[in-house]
């Protein structure tokens, strides 16, 4: 066990459990050439899980090593899946939380599909806070709704206040988690009925199925249900729900400030702690075993000089060519985002490509960074009429 201390608990009964060398310290940043990509600054990863409340973190994290501007391009919104999911969700909300002509607050809203979604839907005042939001992203009228702060959130804001306050994909970026959480408590002060609502990625999911392409460096911090619950009741909120969507991909929470009147009960899918440190221990070698099939898949691939990319340029594909090292085994990788097109990967300097150029290349194997856009890219490779050996990368673990 380490002293380091849990930034989620603040206890010191934390185990080191996964570790990686010299990644790229960003996933999503557009880099102009392949020389740029490969020189691009590197750190390691180290997690550590905590005994006490199950959260995970990156021990070698270093903030100063990241960045999140204009040329950080995450979106996912050029996908019919994703943009399915993404307006179903935001009705969801608006529908179970009577979110009509409310004001709502998204803390790092990205390129602004999500809280446009919710102010569109529901009538709703929206603001937006996130240092890599672009003006020139085209977010249609309902965007006249919206108001964008282009920083970091932080103590300055907590006069925005809202009915609603979302947060996607954003906490896994935090290190001091526990400080940012009781950061947007002391914002939201006394108002009892405002709404908070959370998605991150489930580390659960990514334990079970050792998931290694979602562990990359900018995802410094980790939770299970019963961690992220956890972490939430210290900061001063009542859970009133926690779940998986997006095939069991994101975890959310959503929870109230706090109050003696409401009923204290905990979900049943917060008990975890012994089926995480279960995880957690056989996860080393569990881990060992995928990436030496996957290398194993790769030098096959190479022996008969078949030609395979990848499809899915984001976090997902730098994780999994640099934990590879897989370098020299893949030449290209394709995303459908325009806005990535002609940049190159982060630390192996592969070029990103539009679907298009498959045409032309005809790859033997596309390897689909994730599976639940596999039925979007078959549909695609086959109006192109090609016909390669389809393999994903995720979904079930295939080792026990």
């Amino acid at each position: 066990m380490s002293e380091f201390i849990c930034p989620s608990c603040g206890e010191k009964n934390m185990e080191r459990f996964y570790s990686v060398s010299a990644v790229p310290t960003n996933s999503c940043i557009l880099l102009q050439t392949p020389e740029e990509a490969k020189a691009y600054p590197r750190g390691d990863i180290d997690l550590l899980f905590c005994n006490h409340c199950g959260f995970i973190f990156n021990e070698a994290f270093n903030a100063s090593l990241t960045e999140y501007s204009g040329r950080y391009e995450e979106t996912q919104g050029f996908s019919g899946t994703f943009n399915k999911f993404h307006r179903e969700l935001a009705q969801r909300l608006i529908d179970q939380y009577d979110l009509h002509g409310k004001d709502v607050l998204e803390i790092g809203c990205g390129k602004g599909e999500f809280i446009t979604l919710l102010s569109e839907l529901g009538n709703n005042r929206g603001v937006g806070v996130d240092p890599g939001y672009r003006d020139d992203r085209d977010l249609g009228e309902a965007a006249s709704n919206v108001t964008f702060v282009k920083d970091f959130y932080s103590e300055k804001y907590a006069d925005y206040h809202a009915d609603f306050v979302c947060c996607k994909m954003t906490l896994e970026h935090i290190k001091d988690t526990g400080k940012f959480l009781a950061t947007v408590r002391r914002a939201i002060a006394d108002q009892e009925e405002t709404i908070v609502f959370f998605q991150i990625p489930d580390m659960t999911r990514i334990l079970t199925q050792c998931a290694f392409e979602d562990i990359y460096y900018e995802h410094c911090s980790y939770f299970s249900a019963g961690s992220l619950a956890r972490l939430f009741r210290a900061s001063g909120f009542d859970v009133l729900d926690v779940s998986t969507e997006y095939e069991n991909q994101y975890l959310t929470i959503e929870a109230k400030p706090s109050v003696r009147s409401r009923k204290k009960t905990t979900l049943p899918q917060e008990d975890d702690m012994a089926f995480l440190r279960e995880q957690v221990a056989s996860f080393p070698h569990r881990c060992k075993r995928k990436l030496d099939e996957w290398r194993h898949r790769l030098a096959k691939f190479a022996e008969k000089g078949e030609k395979v990319v990848l499809w899915g340029s984001g976090s997902k594909g730098v994780s999994f060519l640099t934990t590879l090292d897989a370098s020299t085994a893949i030449n290209y990788v394709v995303d459908i985002n325009p806005y990535r097109q002609g940049y190159f990967m982060s630390g192996t300097g592969q070029e990103i490509v539009a679907p298009e150029f498959l045409k032309e290349y005809k790859p033997d194997v596309v390897i689909v960074m994730n599976p639940i856009y596999r039925n979007e890219i078959r549909r695609e490779l086959m109006d192109m009429q090609l016909t390669p050996e389809l393999l994903s990368v995720g979904g079930e673990s295939d080792v026990e």
